[in-house]
């Protein structure tokens, strides 16, 4: 009997082990929450406008995420090369330019 009891013991600890970390980590829609509650705040609605401020976070909440088609990488590339572009940029100087500005 205490051998079936140390196997279950051992199974909750190793369970517990394998959830704990998703526990943790903050969702997607909690982040997309936070963000929400932060600009409503700023907008002016606070704590006390009741309704505005539901209907402004459960608008926010309810909105998709604008799609470019590009990763932020490409995005990044894109606006380090106009810029270089507009700094007339060449050679070693431009190769320079786009490391330190991918980099950032």
């Amino acid at each position: 009997m205490t051998k079936a009891a140390s196997i279950i013991v051992v199974s909750i600890f190793v369970s517990g082990l394998c959830i704990a970390p998703l526990a943790a980590a903050a969702t997607t829609q909690q982040n997309k929450m936070k963000t929400c509650n932060d600009a409503a705040t700023a907008k002016g609605l606070g704590e006390g406008k009741g309704d505005e401020r539901k209907a402004f976070v459960k608008e926010c909440l309810s909105a998709k995420p604008e799609k470019s088609g590009k990763t932020a990488q490409q995005e990044k590339m894109t606006a380090c090369n106009k810029e270089a572009g507009d700094k007339k940029l060449k050679g070693d100087e431009r190769k320079k330019f786009m490391s330190t500005c991918l980099s950032n």
